[in-house]
């Protein structure tokens, strides 16, 4: 019972972790044009979004790599995990990872 709400509650994270930064990327590009190029100098404007975006890189990244260890110890679905961190944000990908996680069987989602 309590495993079945953690997983809708990680899956509803992850979807929201995909819509609400969305938003205001596609926002932002409406606004300021399609390149991505002025987006990530925009990412770099001041010491606080460069410390985010540092942050968010690193936890990108060891996320990445707990994911490819999980794929070849149990499987690869959990690779769908790295482009939704790369592509959308951690707040995608992490809640998605733990969803995942707990849709497997007892035995492999406590690792």
């Amino acid at each position: 019972m309590m495993r079945n709400v953690l997983r809708l509650i990680f899956l509803a994270l992850a979807i929201w972790g995909a819509i609400h930064p969305m938003y205001y990327f596609v926002s932002w590009f409406q606004s300021e044009g399609w390149a991505l190029g002025p987006m990530i100098d925009a990412w770099y404007v001041n010491d606080a979004t460069s410390g985010l975006v540092w942050d968010l890189t690193i936890a990108a990244i060891a996320l990445s790599v707990w994911v490819i260890y999980r794929a070849f110890a149990d499987s690869f679905v959990y690779l769908v995990v790295i482009p939704a961190t790369f592509c959308i944000g951690v707040s995608c990908g992490l809640p998605l990872y733990f969803f995942i996680a707990l849709s497997r069987s007892p035995a492999h989602a406590s690792t």
